[in-house]
This record gives C-alpha cells, sequence and structure tokens, in this order.
C-alpha cells in the first residue's frame, strides 16, 4: 500500500508549484521531497511529473492519479479535524485561484487578517484572469466573477457584482454626455476582448450592445486605465472603479443601465461530501468580510 506520507508530499508539490516550495511548508528539504516522489513514482511503475530545469507539470497519469486522491486526502483531513475536536487549528496548504485585478485590490489586502488567525496554514494565492482548472490545477477553490454555471463544482454566492457605465470629465467634455443607449454608437466604447456584448438592466428590462472601440485587451487593468484616462466609456464594477466615482476621476454615465445582475462573485470549489476545514473557513471569512452590500458599496 502506498504510504499516506507519500501522497501528502505529492499533493503539496502540486499545490506549491515545485519541489522546493513543497519542502519549506513541510519542514523537509528539496532532496528529501524529491526522493519520496521518486518512491513514490517508482511503486506506481510510472512517472507522475515532467521536469525541465525551470519548471515541474503533472504527466497525464500523474493528473489522473491526483484527482483521484485530492478527494481522499481532504477527507483524511476532515475525519481528523472532527476526531480530534480541533477545528479551530488548520495546518496545511491552501491553493486558490482569483481573478488578478479583485485579487490584488480585494483579497490580498485583507490575507494577513486571516494568516494570523491561522498561523499554521500557508496560503499559495495565483492571480489569473483565466478561468482556471480548479482540479487539474490542484486549487482548493477559486473566487470567479461571472454567471454561475451548471457543472461538477460547487458555488457558495459572496457578493453582488454592480457595473457601471462610466467615461472620465475629460472624455465626457470633448466627446458629450450620451443621453440614450443608441447614442454610445457616436463614442468611443472600451470593452475587454472577453466582451463581446454588454449585458445591460434597463428601464424596460434586459438589454445588450455590442461595443466597439480602437483599444482591446484581455487585462481588465488596462481597461480601467485607459477609461480613467480619458479614452472612452467602459462598462466596470464598482469594486474596481468605486474609489475614482467618489473622487470625482470617473463620472458615471446613463445611469439609467447597469450591468446583468447575474453576475455575481462566487467562490468554486470542487464537489466533495466532505468540506475541507481550510476551504470552509476562507470561504466564511470572505463571506463575511463582503456580505449582501460590500465595503466598495458603503
Amino acid at each position: 500500500m502506498t504510504n499516506l506520507g507519500d501522497l501528502e508530499i505529492f499533493s503539496r508539490v502540486i499545490a506549491m508549484g515545485s519541489m522546493s516550495a513543497a519542502g519549506r511548508a513541510l519542514g523537509l528539504s528539496p532532496a528529501v521531497v524529491s526522493k519520496r516522489v521518486k518512491r513514490l513514482e517508482e511503486r506506481l511503475g510510472t512517472r507522475l511529473f515532467q521536469r525541465t530545469t525551470r519548471q515541474i507539470s503533472l504527466t497525464e497519469a500523474g493528473q489522473g492519479f491526483y484527482e483521484r486522491i485530492v478527494g481522499i486526502l481532504a477527507g483524511i483531513e476532515e475525519a481528523e479535524a472532527f476526531v480530534s475536536g480541533r477545528s479551530g487549528v488548520v495546518r496545511g496548504s491552501l491553493r486558490i485561484s482569483a481573478p488578478t485585478s479583485f485579487g490584488r485590490m480585494h483579497i490580498a489586502p485583507h490575507l494577513k487578517g486571516f494568516m494570523d488567525k491561522y498561523p499554521e496554514l500557508v496560503v499559495n494565492l495565483i492571480l489569473t484572469d483565466d478561468f482556471s482548472d480548479i482540479v487539474g490545477g490542484g486549487f482548493d477553490l477559486a473566487i470567479r466573477i461571472g454567471e454561475l454555471s451548471d457543472s461538477s463544482l460547487v458555488a457558495r454566492r459572496l457578493a453582488p457584482v454592480r457595473r457601471v457605465l462610466c467615461a472620465s470629465p475629460g472624455y465626457l467634455a470633448r466627446r458629450g454626455v450620451p443621453a440614450t443607449l443608441e447614442d454610445l454608437a457616436q463614442h468611443v466604447c472600451l470593452p475587454p476582448h472577453t466582451q463581446d456584448v454588454w449585458r445591460l438592466e434597463g428601464p424596460d428590462g434586459s438589454v445588450t450592445y455590442r461595443p466597439h472601440g480602437p483599444l482591446y485587451t484581455n487585462s481588465s487593468e488596462v481597461v480601467s486605465e485607459a477609461v480613467t484616462s480619458g479614452m472612452g466609456i467602459a462598462l466596470r464594477s464598482t469594486w474596481d472603479v468605486g474609489p475614482a466615482l467618489k473622487n470625482g476621476e470617473l463620472v458615471q454615465v446613463l445611469p439609467d443601465y447597469e450591468g446583468s445582475r447575474n453576475v455575481v462573485l462566487s467562490a468554486v470549489y470542487p464537489s466533495r461530501q466532505f468540506l475541507p476545514v481550510k476551504v470552509r473557513l476562507f470561504i466564511d471569512y470572505l463571506a463575511e468580510l463582503f456580505g449582501p452590500l460590500p465595503y466598495w458599496e458603503r
């Protein structure tokens, strides 16, 4: 039978992204971690990782193996917490995927408060604007902004997302203030490349508008900089542009129209019978931090 310690090391290497980082989290040398992984591969008779001088990645066999053991390891962790009655003592690593801008603005500043409560927990926060493969990427959970879709994943709503059309006072002084949705055709619009249409809620219900402009980018931060600098009109979330709206750097336009209310901030995690304590505690922490009326709306 495979040593459970070897499985934990294997899982930690995936979560931390390298054998040296996994060793630091476990209090082991990189040589010991490498030896234990090699022993596991020899026992299974297959390579679990592809190794290069710069990175380490799962083989197809390693990916399938990980998908089958991750729930087992989580169940053992949950069982130990239940039996020992130490649910407040959280150990191990927590691997989180989050959108780049939101993670930098609204997760990173609050990590200290969470980690101070659970000092034995190692947090690995990965910021990306791509929808990460939670299971395949070895993530415990992902923070996502969008419309929830049916899947094998479980989602918990953390906060509403309000999106408004906005522009800088300088841009509006040059180009005028649009009075109707149709007026946007005479303006420069700044959609990210992922938004072919703007789905809006207006006085007559849901409508769509196909924006056009000279700038297309996969970075929401670039769009924020562009609209603030006076390049055009953008549909932005208030968690992103709230301060600029408050201090007058940006002005809301067409206030009767806002982004679809189906877009929400959610924590998404694999569907498991037993949710690991570390995941539940972090989700509860964010839910309390944000809530039905998040602080950026107050």
